[in-house]
């Protein structure tokens, strides 16, 4: 319930509670002015005594209003037994004299909530008829004239009265509605507020699982490529050098050792890039397109191949996670490439669009079966299926095309989630 309903349930219970006392000062102020409509002083002792029991039961039903609290203000037996005697005091006080019909205007206040159903209408009834006395000129008519005025002020009374109570009871209705959709209002925000707390905490826990699992593919890969390049180049410097030491002569020997030491720069060379690839170092200052870019271009200057880069749609500052995650897929894609396709081109796209984006890597190489491919990679590397993996974390999907002889297109698509 807002403010504003609570201040008008307040101004409403006061009005319940007080306006018999201000209806029955006014009805003894207005007959005390004019006495001549009182005959003796019989009606003067009937008057007072009607006054003193008015102002008891009125005493006695706002004493009670604690006790009623908890039923509000729903029909019960002793509301009833309240407003059938209020009515009777009323009218016996118009009887005596016309102007105590003002206090009878209380049963029009309340009807509506201390009498049940039907019982309503015969309650505002029984008051339009004191009123309608009191405003005729007094109970009972003394002419025909006074008969009609008085019938058709009954009527006027009454239907004025039950005009209003409908319109009211709209309102009322209109207001608990009101209040219900308040409150279902506010339940909703509270579920989708919980919602959005629950989405953020799971949207970070899946942030923390993403990055933990991205340590352990980066350990695998560095573990594969470790054993791939930088152990098969120890290996093979110590078989040079075992046979250096069992060489008959000293060109023999040298031969080796010069083999050794070749061995012995490509593993250095292995060893740092393996270091350089540990953490993207590449997007420390740039975002993807430029350290995408970059990537591409040392690609070329390194192994002879010709490799285009291109930018498509808005860039857009993507988020860590998964500028890192593209640029992996990236060199490990141009990888595989030189180690396994024998291209002469390759192009690599990295497209915006709307809330998605693309990374495109297409070489003319001597392609492949996909499905062909064990889970991973001959030789132990990270390979596609490590690429997929990486690209399904972040929500998204890698899909490849490929033929034998007729090259291979790579395409990973991520949904677009901006920097925070």
């Amino acid at each position: 319930m807002t403010a504003g309903d609570t201040q008008l349930e307040q101004r409403w219970e006061q009005l319940h509670r007080l306006g018999p006392y201000g209806l029955l000062g006014v009805s003894v102020l207005l007959s005390a002015a004019a006495a001549d409509l009182m005959d003796g002083p019989a009606e003067w002792y009937a008057a007072g005594v009607l006054l003193v029991a008015a102002i008891a039961l009125q005493l006695w039903w706002n004493g009670t209003r604690h006790r009623r609290a908890d039923r509000g203000r729903a029909p019960s037996p002793a509301g009833i037994a309240y407003y059938v005697v209020r009515w009777a005091i009323a009218f016996a006080l118009t009887w005596i004299n016309p102007l105590f019909g003002f206090y009878a205007a209380t049963g029009l206040m309340d009807a509506d909530e201390l009498l049940p159903g039907g019982w309503r209408r015969l309650g505002v009834f029984a008051a339009a008829v004191t009123m309608a006395g009191s405003q005729s000129g007094g109970l009972p008519p003394k002419s025909t004239g006074q008969g009609v005025a008085f019938a058709g002020l009954v009527v006027v009374n009454a239907a004025l009265h039950l005009f209003v109570a409908h319109f009211t009871a709209q309102e009322k209705q209109r207001s608990r509605e009101r209040v219900a959709t308040i409150a279902e209002l506010e339940r909703t925000n509270t579920a989708l507020q919980q919602a959005l707390d629950e989405n953020a905490a799971l949207h970070t826990q899946l942030l923390v699982q993403a990055r933990e699992a991205g340590v352990a593919d980066e350990r695998r890969r560095l573990a594969a490529e470790i054993h791939d390049t930088i152990a098969q180049g120890l290996t093979g410097i110590i078989a040079q050098l075992q046979v250096v030491a069992n060489a008959p002569d000293l060109p023999t020997a040298r031969v080796h050792l010069d083999r050794a030491s070749a061995l012995a720069r490509h593993s250095l060379g292995e060893a740092r890039r393996s270091v350089h690839n540990l953490a993207p170092v590449a997007l420390e200052h740039d975002g993807l397109p430029q350290a995408l870019r970059s990537t591409v271009t040392e690609w070329a200057q390194r192994t002879g191949v010709r490799a285009d880069f291109t930018v498509t749609g808005t860039a857009e500052q993507l988020h860590d996670e998964l500028s890192a995650t593209l640029l992996r897929i990236a060199q490990e894609a141009l990888s595989n490439a030189s180690r396994h396709a024998r291209a002469t081109r390759v192009g690599v796209t990295l497209s915006f669009l709307g809330d998605e984006v693309i990374l495109d890597i297409r070489d003319d190489g001597r392609g492949f079966d996909p499905l062909s491919l064990p889970e991973r990679g001959s030789d132990g590397g990270f390979g596609l299926p490590g690429m997929r993996a990486r690209a399904e974390r972040m929500a998204g999907c890698l899909t490849v095309e490929s033929e034998p002889g007729r090259g291979t297109a790579l395409s990973a698509r991520v949904p677009l989630v901006r920097h925070e």
